[in-house]
This record gives C-alpha cells, sequence and structure tokens, in this order.
C-alpha cells in the first residue's frame, strides 16, 4: 500500500480521516434512533437497528467460520439491502469487501475472485435471466483459496442461504479495527489489459463521503436516489459508506426504470441523485413525456461518461429546484470535484467538469511531463485525502504515480476560472492527424449538439496518409440519416478546424460500455481500424 503521512496528517487536520470506521458509525447511530430510517431497497424499508442487527449476526458467522481481519469477501449483487448487510458484516470484522460489477460473467469474474482470493462469495440465484449462483458453482472448485458461496434470495443445493445466517447469534463483541486498514478491494473496468484491483481503506472512503456531502450540504432530513450499481465506487459510496458516515438514507433500485425511478423520487421525497449521463438523459426525457417536474430533487451529480453541456442545461429547465452538474473522479479517486452550491452557477455546472474539491491538481504535458503553462491542456494528476492506496499488484503502482504521489488520471483537462476542471479526455483519445494534436473529447461536444445524434463517440482511425485519422461512431436519435456531411457541417459551424472534421462516420445503435458507463473506446478503435482494413482490402 501507499502511504503519505502528510497526506494523513493534512485528512486529519480537515476532519476527513476521523480515525473511524463505518462500523464505528453504525454503532453510533444504531444505538442513539434504531428507527430512522436508513435504506429503501424496492417495498421494503430498514431501519438503522435493522440493517445493524443483520450485519451483527452475519459477522458473528464471519467469526465462527475463522475468517481473520484482512480476508476478502465478494460480492456479486444487484442493488439489494443485502449488500449493505454484507458490507457492514465485514467492517465489524476488519475484513476486506471485493464488490464485483453483476453483468461481469465468468471470464471477469474468475480473474477477480483468483486474484483477490476470496474466501466467501456472496451471489443471487437467477438475475436477469442469467444464473450466477451455476457460474459460481464453476467457478469456485478451482480458486486458489477455499471459497463458501452464499445465495441471496434463492435457495439452492449446495450453497448456503443469507437468509439463514442472519438468524444466527451476533458477533459477540465490538472489533477494534484500524481505519487505515483495506476496506474495499474495487476492481477497475479494464477497457485495456487485465482489470486492477484499486485498494481503499475505512479513511479514504469515509473521507470522500464526508467532503460531498458537506458541500451539498446533506444530513438525515435528505434522501439520495442512487440508480448507480453498488458494485461501482460511486455507488458503492453513495449506497454502502455514506448512509452511516453522513446519516443520509438510500433509495435503491436493482433495474434502471426511468418511469420507475421518477416514482420513486416523488413518493419518496428524494433530494440527492447520482448516475452517469444515460440516467439523466433518461430522467429528463420522461420529464418531458409526463409534463412534470421533480419538485425535491436539489442536486443532480453526473459523472462516469461524457456529460454534454446542453444536457445539463435542459435538466436545469426540466427540473427547477435542481442544481445539476457534471463531476470528474475515478475508482482511484473517487470525487475530485464538486458543483455548484446554487443555480447561480448553472453555467459552471454545464461548460467544466467541476470545482477543484480538497483536492491538488497538476497538469503535465502527456508525453514529457512537464508542467503546462496556465490554460493549456495537460494530462491530470491528483492527490487528496480521497485517494486510494495504491493497486493490488505492486507492479501496477510502478507508472501510476510521480516521484511526489500524484496519481496519473490518464486524463486530459485544463484549469478554468482558477479551481475548475475541463476534462478533455482520454490520453489515449488524443488523436495525432499529420502531427497535429486533436481532441476526441472537442469533437463530440460538437456532434452532441445535433438533434439528430442521440450519442456519439470519436476515436483514431489508422490512415496511411495522415498517421491517425478522425472516426466518428454515432447512434442516430430518429429516422434522419447521419452521414459524413452532416458531420462536417457541425465541424463548420463550431469553427473548428477542416482537420478535425471526421473522415469516417459509422452509425451504431449502441455503443459498447463498461458496467459504470463509459464508452468502450478500445473497442470502438478496433472496429474503426477494422472498417480501414476492409476498405483498403
Amino acid at each position: 500500500m501507499r502511504r503519505s503521512p502528510a497526506l494523513a496528517a493534512l485528512a486529519a487536520r480537515r476532519g476527513e480521516w476521523a480515525g473511524r470506521t463505518v462500523a464505528d458509525d453504525a454503532r453510533a447511530l444504531a444505538a442513539a434512533d434504531p428507527d430512522r430510517l436508513h435504506l429503501i431497497d424496492g417495498d421494503l424499508a430498514l431501519s438503522r437497528g435493522q440493517i445493524h442487527d443483520r450485519a451483527l449476526r452475519l459477522a458473528g458467522w464471519f467469526d465462527a467460520l475463522g475468517l481473520a481481519p484482512g480476508s476478502v469477501v465478494s460480492f456479486q449483487l444487484p442493488n439489494w439491502w443485502e449488500a449493505a448487510v454484507v458490507d457492514l458484516a465485514a467492517a465489524m470484522t476488519g475484513l476486506v469487501v471485493n464488490p464485483v460489477v453483476p453483468i461481469y460473467r465468468e471470464a471477469e469474474v474468475r480473474f477477480m475472485l483468483g486474484e483477490a482470493r476470496s474466501r466467501v462469495v456472496f451471489a443471487p440465484g437467477v438475475f436477469r435471466g442469467f444464473d450466477h449462483a451455476a457460474m459460481m458453482g464453476r467457478i469456485l472448485p478451482d480458486l486458489p483459496e477455499e471459497a463458501v458461496l452464499v445465495t441471496a434470495r434463492a435457495r439452492l443445493g449446495g450453497a448456503l442461504c443469507l437468509d439463514d445466517l442472519l438468524s444466527g447469534p451476533r458477533l459477540a463483541a465490538p472489533r477494534k479495527v484500524d481505519s487505515d486498514a483495506v476496506k474495499l478491494l474495487m476492481y477497475t473496468s479494464g477497457t485495456t489489459g487485465r482489470p486492477k484491483g484499486v485498494l481503499h481503506s475505512h479513511n479514504t472512503l469515509s473521507a470522500d463521503s464526508l467532503k460531498m456531502c458537506r458541500a451539498m450540504g446533506l444530513g438525515t432530513g435528505d434522501r439520495t436516489f442512487s440508480p448507480s450499481p453498488l458494485t461501482h465506487v460511486s455507488g458503492y459510496l453513495w449506497a454502502l459508506t455514506a448512509p452511516w458516515t453522513c446519516g443520509v438514507p438510500v433509495v435503491t433500485t436493482d433495474v434502471w426504470d426511468a418511469g420507475a425511478a421518477f416514482d420513486a423520487i416523488c413518493r419518496h421525497g428524494c433530494s440527492f441523485m447520482l448516475g452517469a449521463t444515460p440516467f439523466l438523459q433518461d430522467l429528463v426525457a420522461e420529464a418531458a413525456r409526463r409534463g412534470e417536474t421533480l419538485e425535491t430533487l436539489r442536486f443532480f451529480l453526473c459523472g462516469g461518461a461524457s456529460v454534454p453541456p446542453g444536457l445539463i442545461r435542459e435538466a436545469a429547465q426540466r427540473f427547477p429546484n435542481c442544481v445539476p452538474f457534471r463531476v470528474f473522479g475515478a475508482t482511484e479517486v473517487p470525487t475530485m470535484t464538486a458543483g455548484p452550491a446554487s443555480r447561480a452557477g448553472l453555467d459552471l455546472a454545464a461548460e467544466t467538469d467541476g470545482r477543484l474539491l480538497g483536492c491538488e491538481v497538476r497538469l503535465v504535458h502527456p508525453e514529457t511531463g512537464e508542467p503546462v503553462a496556465d490554460g493549456e491542456e495537460g494530462e491530470i494528476l491528483a492527490r487528496e485525502p480521497s485517494m486510494a492506496l495504491g493497486y493490488a499488484r505492486p507492479e501496477d503502482n510502478e507508472e501510476a504515480y510521480d516521484a511526489d504521489g500524484f496519481f496519473r488520471t490518464g486524463d486530459l483537462g485544463r484549469l478554468v476560472h482558477g479551481d475548475h476542471i475541463v476534462c478533455t479526455g482520454r490520453k489515449k483519445d488524443l488523436i495525432i492527424r499529420a502531427g497535429e494534436n486533436i481532441s476526441a473529447r472537442e469533437i463530440e461536444d460538437v456532434l452532441f449538439r445535433s438533434p439528430r445524434i442521440a450519442e456519439a463517440a470519436v476515436v483514431a482511425m489508422p490512415s496511411a496518409r495522415t498517421g491517425e485519422a478522425v472516426c466518428a461512431f454515432v447512434v442516430p436519435a430518429g429516422e434522419e440519416a447521419v452521414d459524413l456531411a452532416h458531420v462536417a457541417a457541425l465541424v463548420g459551424a463550431a469553427g473548428l478546424a477542416r482537420q478535425k472534421t471526421p473522415e469516417r462516420v459509422i452509425p451504431v445503435a449502441e455503443l459498447p460500455k463498461t458496467a459504470s458507463g463509459k464508452v468502450r473506446k478500445d473497442i470502438l478503435r478496433g472496429m474503426a481500424a477494422a472498417s480501414r482494413e476492409e476498405e483498403t482490402a
């Protein structure tokens, strides 16, 4: 693990590393007000006391199983209350949780569970037509450590059932768990190469929740609506950490449906929501279809994928009491920025990726590593109290940090208005055409303005003449054609250099994405290269 005494001292001074675990916070909150709402899962509402009691019983089983502090328990669960119980029980006993995104299948899951050396794996039976328990039955016998399968909401032969474990004896006495110890092992989406296991401590996770709740003034009187997978860092923080660290109850949903989400926000009076671009797009469209608004919604945190400025402005129109804003971060540095505190800052919310919040940033040349001049584009390096402790494999840390402990995000951007960041694309999204550097994000922002285009992604395509050419993948919004002429007109009207005009436009039904909503540009680059090869064959 990468430890920085200077960063720890800074976090302690700010009160962001409070020296407590989620289990410490849960014990205090459950004792003070056990009947207060903690989590709503569909039609089921659970109090702090109910979640805490169930976690104590599961922690008692962990103890009886002989799991030592630092042992890993994995769960591939949807946004169900059971995940909150597993996470809290692990915190009570000093275990490391390893959330696995439910859409992952045998190859990804086998790799993650094997590298994590998981001792217990929690999974549903059949969810969304896929038999997770059967898959685990094929994987677990081959893992390097003997692992126990526990099913949630399913009773299957050969597997323990979580419901049975929750009727067992409670953990005898609270355990002292080091808040600097590893709490979370979360694998990145693996858009290139094998996935990397990111390590977070109790302190780094709580630091993110504390600073974000303070920035928006969220507390026990608020409710979060969290459709993001809790197996992804943003969903994990807001569904499993913030409800204990900041006392903010959460409403979850296991399958995204804009109509059901709209109803849930209204029914439960949710004041805060987070999600990737598609969530906000769908919610805005649902509001337009109904001709209604969401009166209780005060903030919408939008990130994880490219966010068109026009979407933020449209959301602000549809939801007049809300401040929607773009945010920037990664699994390694979860939330680097925050949006404006009021609607007076909506222009910044739409045009930037947020105000730096408790985060130091350096911008360096993507090739030389030298600092860039003010206002110029560079690779974003970050250091903050909520940054990860590094990767599970030591060799993955070697190129990920600079000499001063700043994390190399791999994202390109520039600072504007002094302390706001604008992400201009990924380092690998940089298209070098005839020696000219071209930002894919800049072109995408132009394409998003067309009513004919629902989604767009721009990547490099091999070119014998210029080295690389610009290729645009577009998802049409309707029946009107999206061809090269239309795209060229958009780029020209935006006043961009002609060199930034895509040389190829490929319409697709949908863009390939990770579980967190990020476009899989590695796949698109391969498709663009294949398209070029077919042309020259």
